[in-house]
């Protein structure tokens, strides 16, 4: 084809029309270049709502851990076992032995 029936295709009128030349430009660096690329920007934004899903799910279960932990604390021999627990409490006239293993010992790095 030579280059004056080249100009005389019309599709060679169509995308040689300065509209059609600069919408391509645009659609180009949209798509491809600009820092908030379509095609850039899905996938980091994938990966955010992933992370989120997984945020969701690890607080879901820490609520429903809280809920049990709640519900056993509700009567008056599950406060008892918690306080026995965690705050090492004791009833009058009772004596309380702590066991600690070697292994659970922290060790001193000076001796």
């Amino acid at each position: 084809m030579k280059w004056n029936q080249l100009k005389q295709n019309r599709y060679w009128k169509v995308f040689t029309n300065k509209y059609v030349l600069i919408s391509i430009i645009f659609v180009i660096w949209i798509l491809f270049l600009d820092a908030n690329a379509w095609l850039t920007s899905h996938r980091e934004l994938d990966q955010q709502i992933a992370e989120k899903e997984q945020n969701v799910d690890f607080y879901k279960r820490g609520i429903q851990k809280d809920q049990n932990r709640i519900k056993a604390l509700k009567d008056s021999a599950g406060i008892e076992k918690f306080a026995r627990e965690r705050y090492l409490m004791k009833r009058e006239n009772e004596e309380v032995f702590i066991i600690q293993h070697a292994d659970s010992l922290k060790k001193d790095t000076n001796e």
